[in-house]
C-alpha cells in the first residue's frame, strides 16, 4: 500500500475513534434539551463560565447552556462554572442540566458542611474548608484570629462547578494561574480539583505561620516579669480560633486520601500524583495545629501556676506583716487593761522602755522575714 494510502487509512481511523468517543460520552451524560438558549440558568451568583479545549480558554460570549452544547458537540474540553453563594432557584437550572444529585445541591446551597468526598454516579462532589487570618494590631480576649468560608466542587467528565461561601477565598487568582499552565489544565476537570484543593490547603499553611505569631507573642507576654499579670483571655480566645481552623484541617484528611490513592474515574492517576502533594501539605498544618494546641495548654498552665505563686507570695507579705504587727497590739493591749499592779507602771521610764520593746522586736521580726523571702 502506498504512503498516501496510509495515511487516508489512519485519518480514517481517527475519524471513527472520534466519533466512537462522543457517542460514549453522550450516553454517559444527561439527556438534557440544549436547544433553547433562553433557557440557561445563570443568575446573578455566577462568576464565570469558561470553556477550555486542550489547555486553552474557549472563545467568550454565550450562555452556559451554549457553553456546554459546544463541549459536548466537540467531544473534549470541558466548563468551568464559578458560583458565589447561590440561591435555590439559581442552583435548580444548573442541577438539572448537569444532572447534579439532590443531596449534592443542597449542601452545595446551604453550605455549613464538613470537609467532605463524596461520589454521585459520574460526578465528584468535594466540600473544601477556607481559611483567612484576621489582621489585628493586639490580640484581646475577643479578637478574631481565624475567618473561615466553604468551597464546594462538582467534577464530572466535561464540566467542574465551583460553589464559594464566604467573603474570601476568591478563586480569580487560581484561575489565571491554571490558565497560563496549559499543560496542567488540559488535564481536564481533575486538574481544576486539584488546584482548589492545592489553593486551600496552601491557606492552611499561610494561616497557622500568621496564628504562630500570634502564639509567640502570648508566651512572651506570659514568661516576662509581670506574666502574672498577663490576661488568660487572650490564651482561651486563641484555643478557641485554633480550634475553628482545626474544625477546617482535620476532616479533610480522608477525602484528600481518597483522592491521592483511590481509583476514581473523573481522577487520572496522573492527578492523583499531584494529590499526593496536597496531602502531605495537609498533613503539616494537621501537626501544626496539634503542636499549637499543646502549646497553648502549656502556655495555660505555666499562666495559672504564676498566678498561684504571684497570690502565695502575696499572701507571704500580708502574713509576715501581721506578725510584726502584732508585736505592739499585743504590748499595748496588755498595758492598755488599766490595772493598778503592773510592772514598770508608774517608772518614769517605763514608757520609753516599752516602745524600745515594742521597735527591737518589730526590727528583729522584719529582719527575720527578709532573710527568709517572705518580706
Amino acid at each position: 500500500m502506498s504512503m498516501a494510502g496510509n495515511l487516508r487509512k489512519v485519518t480514517h481511523l481517527g475519524k471513527v475513534g472520534h466519533l466512537r468517543r462522543v457517542a460514549r460520552l453522550a450516553r454517559r451524560r444527561p439527556r438534557v434539551d440544549l436547544s433553547h438558549p433562553s433557557r440557561s440558568p445563570l443568575g446573578s451568583s455566577v462568576v464565570n463560565c469558561v470553556t477550555y479545549r486542550d489547555g486553552v480558554r474557549g472563545p467568550a460570549g454565550g450562555d452556559l447552556v451554549d457553553a456546554v452544547k459546544r463541549v459536548r458537540r466537540n467531544g473534549d474540553g470541558f466548563v468551568w462554572l464559578g458560583l458565589h453563594e447561590p440561591t435555590d432557584q439559581e442552583f435548580a437550572g444548573i442541577a438539572e442540566l448537569f444532572d447534579l444529585h439532590p443531596l449534592a445541591v443542597e449542601d452545595a446551597v446551604e453550605a455549613h458542611q464538613r470537609p467532605k468526598l463524596e461520589r454521585y454516579g459520574e460526578t465528584l462532589f468535594a466540600v473544601f474548608k477556607t481559611v483567612c487570618y484576621v489582621e489585628h494590631e493586639e490580640l484581646t480576649s475577643t479578637s478574631e484570629v481565624v475567618n473561615t468560608g466553604e468551597i464546594m466542587v462538582f467534577t464530572g467528565e466535561d464540566f467542574v462547578i465551583t460553589v464559594r461561601h464566604g467573603r474570601h477565598g476568591s478563586l480569580g487568582p487560581l484561575r489565571e494561574e491554571l490558565e497560563s499552565d496549559r499543560q496542567q489544565l488540559a488535564k481536564g476537570p481533575a486538574a481544576v480539583l486539584h488546584a482548589v484543593a492545592d489553593h486551600v490547603v496552601d491557606d492552611y499553611l499561610q494561616v497557622t505561620d500568621a496564628v504562630q505569631a500570634d502564639i509567640d507573642q502570648v508566651e512572651m507576654d506570659v514568661f516576662a516579669e509581670n506574666g502574672a499579670r498577663a490576661d488568660p483571655g487572650r490564651i482561651y480566645q486563641l484555643k478557641r480560633e485554633l480550634l475553628e481552623l482545626k474544625r477546617a484541617v482535620v476532616p479533610l484528611g480522608r477525602p484528600v486520601e481518597e483522592l491521592a490513592t483511590r481509583p476514581i474515574r473523573v481522577v487520572s492517576p496522573e492527578i492523583q500524583t499531584y494529590f499526593r502533594d496536597v496531602l502531605d501539605h495537609l498533613m503539616r498544618a494537621r501537626d501544626q495545629i496539634a503542636a499549637f494546641d499543646e502549646l497553648l495548654n502549656s502556655i495555660l498552665q505555666a499562666h495559672l501556676a504564676q498566678v498561684t505563686v504571684a497570690q502565695n507570695e502575696d499572701m507571704r507579705k500580708i502574713t509576715a506583716w501581721a506578725a510584726v504587727i502584732a508585736v505592739p497590739t499585743m504590748v499595748c493591749g496588755v498595758y492598755g487593761m488599766n490595772f493598778d499592779h503592773m510592772p514598770e507602771l508608774h517608772w518614769t521610764f517605763g514608757y520609753p522602755l516599752v516602745l524600745g520593746v515594742i521597735s527591737i522586736a518589730c526590727l528583729a521580726l522584719h529582719r527575720g522575714f527578709r532573710r527568709n523571702g517572705w518580706l
